[in-house]
């Protein structure tokens, strides 16, 4: 499926998204050698999920106007007679100048019947952020395969790139940009086709699944009104400025609106360039908004069973992937995993490993893991047999991998690499794989359906008691 379109946004805004920086990403040690990168994105830029502050006199439009692009497509018409398609693991489409095209142009009704060209869903992903998904995939481009040369300049199969996003618009439509962007269809091999991999709900794990896993969510429930106890006395002062935004109501975390909704409108708006009402950009009013937020969804990440549930089955994934990579060397070729996910997969993730920098994360954001290897030549003297060996053009080695971590542009040392012996000396960094995957054993559940079930006996009792442990996380420093 194509998209048509300049992705023209309305004129100058001010951007939500954290690009990516080629041109600062330190290159590693002349001794280390990239493997495979594992990429996890935030989407781009998205309408809000719910009207707010719509009235006046905060006056934040109810109908945004930012989804031209997003609402022209062109598809082929999948055949159920093309020959050439019989062998595809996927439904045969026509292809040359016979073949037919579905041409469509979606639009939003409203409630009462009338619709406008480019106005988009709650929570849609606008044409700013088709832009920067877009862009990111480019910065992509010209970072592993321009400057590293690491990816081939064009992609011949599915196994060199793995591309997969959880199951919402959003993510696979910024998921379809950022591989256009890295891989435009003028470096596509004859009858290439990127698949794109999308998980059931049940066995999604590119962020913590509640739906899932109801052990995970009367914890979470937990931490939120702990959260809420915590903070709402913090928010009061707020009430003075900001409650004639919001109908008269006061900011609380488990307000009406909630304060989460409030910094997902204003931070949607910033984004777009979408006048707010002043007083959200005094000093301190947004930052004591974000921080309340923040320990309400990510305070239950300080703990190792909401680590387990909720991120251990996504690191078990990557860690797998990892020691394939490294067990089988240049006969695995996949270099490069592109996950899009949401704001709360990275959270979840850099809390989860203690990199997390208390901030909501932006648009496009990204976690990178690399892995890299290191040839280190055996210790001599050499034995007998090394000696034969060598004659033949076999000599020695032993191989070591590294993993390395990347969040917002910047390196990430992880604290369960600090010890000497679990990172490349002179370089924290660079962590062991075998540190990284011995941590990550620990946060995977042997049997994570049974440490996820729950049968309520009493519903009010269990809550109250999630509450109260979460209370005591959350009072900790």
């Amino acid at each position: 499926m194509g998209l048509l379109g300049n992705g023209n946004g309305g004129g100058p805004v001010t951007r939500g998204h954290v690009p990516l920086d080629v041109e600062g990403y330190p290159v590693a040690p002349p001794e280390l050698e990239l493997q495979q990168v594992h990429i996890y994105v935030r989407h781009g830029e998205r309408t809000p999920v719910g009207i707010r502050m719509a009235d006046p006199p905060a006056s934040i439009p109810e109908h945004w106007m930012f989804c031209n692009t997003a609402r022209q497509f062109r598809a082929a018409v999948a055949s159920a007679t093309a020959d050439e398609g019989h062998d595809l693991p996927y439904p045969a489409v026509q292809t040359g100048p016979a073949a037919e095209e579905l041409r469509a142009r979606r639009i939003v009704e409203r409630r009462d019947g009338s619709a406008a060209l480019g106005e988009c869903l709650l929570g849609e992903l606008t044409d700013i952020g088709r832009e920067s998904t877009y862009n990111f995939g480019n910065s992509l481009r010209k970072l592993y395969i321009d400057r590293l040369k690491f990816l081939p300049d064009v992609v011949n199969s599915n196994d060199e790139i793995y591309l997969r996003s959880t199951n919402m618009p959003r993510t696979i439509e910024s998921l379809q940009q950022i591989t256009h962007g890295l891989y435009p269809m003028t470096k596509h091999a004859k009858d290439f086709v990127p698949l794109l991999r999308i998980r059931n709900g049940k066995d999604e794990n590119l962020f913590g699944n509640t739906l899932a896993c109801k052990r995970l969510e009367i914890l979470q429930i937990g931490f939120a009104h702990a959260a809420a106890a915590a903070w709402n006395t913090t928010l009061e002062p707020l009430d003075k400025k900001l409650s004639k935004f919001i109908g008269g109501n006061p900011i609380r975390l488990d307000g009406k609106p909630r304060a989460s909704g409030i910094l997902d409108t204003i931070r949607a708006a910033d984004a777009h360039g979408v006048k707010v009402p002043p007083e959200f950009k005094e000093k301190g009013v947004l930052d004591v908004i974000e921080k309340a937020v923040v320990t309400e969804w990510f305070a239950g990440y300080r703990t190792e069973e909401v680590r387990r549930l909720g991120m251990g089955p996504l690191l078990s994934d990557l860690a797998h992937k990892m020691q394939a990579k490294a067990d089988k060397g240049d006969s695995d070729p996949t270099k490069i995993l592109i996950h899009s996910t949401h704001d709360t997969c990275l959270a979840g993730l850099s809390n989860t490993l203690d990199i997390f920098d208390e901030k909501w994360p932006a648009f496009t954001a990204a976690i990178t893991f690399e892995l890299f290897r290191k040839r280190v030549p055996a210790a001599q003297p050499a034995s007998a047999w090394q000696n034969v060996l060598s004659i033949f053009g076999r000599p020695q080695e032993s191989t070591e991998h590294y993993v390395r971590v990347r969040y917002q542009n910047e390196n990430k040392p992880l604290p369960l690499c600090a010890e000497e012996g679990k990172h490349l000396p002179g370089s924290p960094e660079f962590c062991t794989l075998a540190a990284f995957r011995e941590r990550v054993k620990e946060l995977t559940p042997v049997d994570w359906e049974a440490e996820c079930a729950y049968t309520p006996v009493n519903k009010q009792k269990e809550r109250e008691e999630a509450q109260a442990a979460a209370a005591l996380v959350i009072a900790k420093p």
